[in-house]
């Protein structure tokens, strides 16, 4: 009998209970269901400008030491672009095939909005050009505490302006992670409103699609998630910098996609902390008629299993559908 009861607000209240890792992963996805939470224990004060940027580089620290172990050395070359106010890493693999030298990616990572930039952006980014030989520019994109929105939709909004210049829209697409494809999303929005030509498809892993954090895995997946285990109220008010955050330029899942959005791959996993989030945008594509394919993997939490065989499967699907849409010689 279950001792599952509803309390007189209409919450559901549970008893205290043991979650097992399942046995329907791959062992390395299993084992990573073991580390340690990767997201901070403690936030600083919204006026310790010392304390974010001492947050951030702790946990730019983390996230070098999981692409150093993660990713093969890069074979290729790294070009720097200074842009008004932000850099764009122009990422090319080795000897890639010509006809693909045409196509380009704007990649924009993620970080909660406060860490993950830098040679970060552009390392976390290499895995998209080795693979597929498409030119792969990653946006350094200003953050808190220092520069706070709309700074960061200013700097890839250009960055997609910049790539648009040189290629042909149907010959781009948008990555985004988590904190960035929330950012790519809203970025498409924008250049949509600003009459820009949309780029041929979109890649959200994990989108912080809606920075009200309302969505129902909040609370499902509070404490389950690995690698998120709360929500991020305290980067999202140092980011959103009083703005509302209804608006369709901070929270894409609010915005208007009858007026047009490109198909969209989004991906997610049934311990993310931002799976609702994901669904959302799904639906609210869908509830207007958009492409869009939603990927959810068993029990993975925000991001991924730091390599397991899931990663690899992910990144596949995910090579897939931008295969599809970016079009050769368009």
């Amino acid at each position: 009998m279950s001792e599952a009861t509803i309390d007189s607000t209409g919450r559901l209240q549970l008893p205290a209970r043991s979650i097992p890792v399942p046995s329907t992963i791959s062992a390395a996805a299993q084992r990573a269901l073991t580390t340690p939470p990767f997201g901070p224990e403690e936030w600083p004060a919204l006026t310790d400008v010392a304390g974010w940027k001492r947050l951030g580089a702790e946990r730019d620290a983390v996230i070098a030491d999981l692409l150093q172990a993660r990713l093969p050395p890069f074979s290729g070359s790294v070009a720097q672009r200074a842009l008004s106010a932000a850099t764009l890493y122009e990422i090319q693999r080795a000897n890639p095939p010509e006809d693909h030298r045409q196509c380009a990616l704007l990649y924009v990572h993620g970080g909660a909005f406060i860490f993950g930039g830098g040679p970060l952006a552009m390392r976390a980014a290499q895995p998209y050009a080795s693979l597929t030989g498409w030119t792969v520019y990653a946006i350094d994109y200003r953050m808190p505490p220092d520069h706070r929105y709309p700074a960061a939709l200013e700097d890839t909004l250009e960055a997609y302006r910049y790539v648009i210049e040189r290629y042909a829209p149907g010959q781009v697409a948008m990555v985004g992670f988590s904190a960035g494809a929330g950012l790519a999303a809203a970025t498409i929005l924008k250049a949509r409103d600003s009459f820009l030509a949309l780029p041929a498809a979109a890649v959200l892993l994990t989108p912080e699609a809606d920075l009200t954090e309302t969505g129902d895995t909040f609370e499902t997946n509070r404490d389950i998630d690995v690698v998120l285990r709360q929500r991020l109220t305290p980067s999202i008010t140092l980011y959103a910098n009083g703005h509302d955050l209804r608006s369709p330029y901070l929270s894409p899942v609010y915005g208007d996609f009858s007026r047009g959005f490109p198909p969209t791959y989004l991906q997610s996993g049934t311990r993310d902390l931002f799976l609702s989030n994901t669904v959302r945008m799904h639906r609210a594509l869908r509830r207007a008629a958009q492409t869009a394919e939603l990927h959810v993997f068993e029990a993975m939490p925000h991001g991924g299993f730091l390599g397991a065989p899931e990663d690899q499967e992910a990144l596949s699907e995910q090579l897939r559908f931008l295969d599809r849409y970016l079009r050769i010689g368009a």
